[in-house]
């Protein structure tokens, strides 16, 4: 495929957060953008206001009409999201237009550029947006596609600066394993934050997700480097120099970890040496492991040791991930994208540990059939953690219903002082009857609509 004879790009799902990214790029870059998606957002109307055509009725006819006769000028991008079925996948497909998945573009974009690629079944949106702050604010000439809007920066996309060698541009690339895409990678250098069972609706086991991440690890290139989670069984399955890192333990390391005024503060561990007193706005011991591992990757394409100090001081973090909604003396509020059982337990844990004088009320909305019907002992254990958990209704997303599986299945097994299962329609007055002194919202279906009703009804009541 040849950039060079494109001149209009068409998304299918250009609402999905790496879909977004790939959009932004291509506007940037002088192509005309335009897309469809299921609903419209704040990021698709986002989108719109930088000048994208984007619709969201499954209409052929809504398909600027300069896109359609002009096949041999348009590329058109989809998500495995979109179903086979759908009416412009189908119409498009059949007149012959070149079709490309988001991964297979992002391959060739990231190909051009020396790309730090962060994979894990939890943990790379977060790590990903640290090493590509930090390369920003150190001032290093780079480009990041990211799976989340960053807190600093109001985007998931950020663009280089021109140059005429792109292979000098640092490209970070969350490298997202569902549906195998982060196949299209062939970094220089890699972060593996975790090779947890996931996906399952697309691997069908725990053995598959493995030999995937193998095959992702495989394709560091000659002379790169892979940072891994310590612990991890990918060491002989890639050419590269390995180096392994966690909390606590392997090459690279956190010591010294304290908590100051609701801050983790603490000293990075290499063979480089020692960072020390590094204060992370976004709490967390998941976070600080994460920043241990974006700090190595860092380090290994030039950044200093004081530069990555002063950048990971400056982090804000990624929209709702251990996102402070409101602060104050009568309530704290966070939203939070997690949606496996590790990520709800590192997440409530990190919680308690920041606060443990207030008791913890945790709304949590399972997202997929799928993942419920595989992991809901173990969603039952980690939200067990909250003294309070309110359950809402499955967010089924691409998936239809499968026989048997509802959020009761969670529901029986937690084991808090109090629980209850209900609505979203009724989340208000069960809390307002009920103030809670902290609120964690959880989840990556739509709980995130109910932010602004919870927000303003505790605004209200300060």
């Amino acid at each position: 495929m040849n950039l060079d004879t494109i001149r209009y790009v068409y998304f299918l799902g250009i609402g999905g957060i790496g879909m977004s990214a790939l959009a932004r790029w291509f506007l940037i870059n002088g192509y005309e953008v335009a897309g469809y998606d299921r609903t419209s957002t704040p990021l698709t109307d986002a989108l719109a206001s930088e000048g994208m055509r984007i619709h969201f009725e499954e209409d052929v006819e809504q398909v600027p009409v300069h896109f359609r006769e002009n096949r041999e000028q348009t590329l058109v991008i989809y998500t495995p999201a979109v179903p086979k079925t759908h009416a412009e996948y189908r119409y498009l497909t059949g007149q012959g237009f070149t079709l490309r998945k988001r991964s297979q573009v992002l391959g060739l974009l990231a190909g051009r550029m020396t790309t730090v690629a962060v994979a894990g079944t939890h943990g790379k949106t977060t790590t990903s947006s640290m090493v590509a702050h930090i390369l920003k604010d150190a001032g290093i000439n780079c480009t990041a596609f990211l799976g989340g809007i960053t807190q600093n920066y109001g985007t998931n996309f950020l663009l280089n600066e021109p140059t005429d060698d792109l292979s000098k541009v640092i490209c970070v690339v969350e490298a997202d394993e569902f549906d195998r895409s982060f196949l299209t990678l062939y970094p220089t250098v890699a972060i593996v934050t975790s090779t947890d069972a996931d996906h399952l609706d697309i691997y069908g086991d725990h053995s598959s997700v493995l030999e995937s991440f193998g095959a992702f690890v495989s394709q560091i290139q000659p002379g790169g480097t892979l940072f891994m989670k310590q612990g991890l069984a990918l060491a002989k399955q890639t050419p590269a120099s390995v180096y392994e890192y966690s909390l606590e333990a392997g090459a690279y390391h956190s010591r010294n970890l304290r908590i100051e005024n609701a801050c983790f503060v603490f000293d990075i561990v290499g063979p480089e040496g020692v960072i020390e007193n590094v204060s992370l706005q976004v709490p967390g011991f998941h976070n600080v492991e994460n920043a241990v591992a974006a700090a190595a990757a860092a380090l290994r394409v030039g950044v200093t040791p004081d530069a990555v100090r002063e950048a990971l001081g400056k982090y804000k973090g990624v929209k709702r991930r251990f996102e402070y909604i409101l602060k104050s003396k009568n309530i704290i509020f966070i939203d939070d994208y997690a949606h496996h059982p590790a990520e709800v337990q590192a997440f409530l844990s990190s919680l308690k540990a920041l606060y443990p004088e207030r008791k913890v009320t945790a709304i949590f909305q399972p997202h997929l059939y799928s993942r419920t019907r595989d992991f809901a002992d173990g969603f039952a254990e980690s939200l067990s953690l909250a003294d309070r958990v309110i359950l809402l209704d499955i967010y089924p997303a691409r998936e239809l219903p499968i026989e048997g599986i509802t959020a009761d299945l969670i529901f029986r097994n937690i084991h808090s002082e109090y629980k209850i299962q209900c609505t979203k329609a009724e989340l208000a007055d069960i809390l307002r009857s009920d103030p809670p002194e902290l609120l964690a919202t959880i989840g990556a279906g739509d709980i995130d609509q109910m932010i602004p009703v919870l927000k303003s009804l505790f605004q209200t009541n300060e």
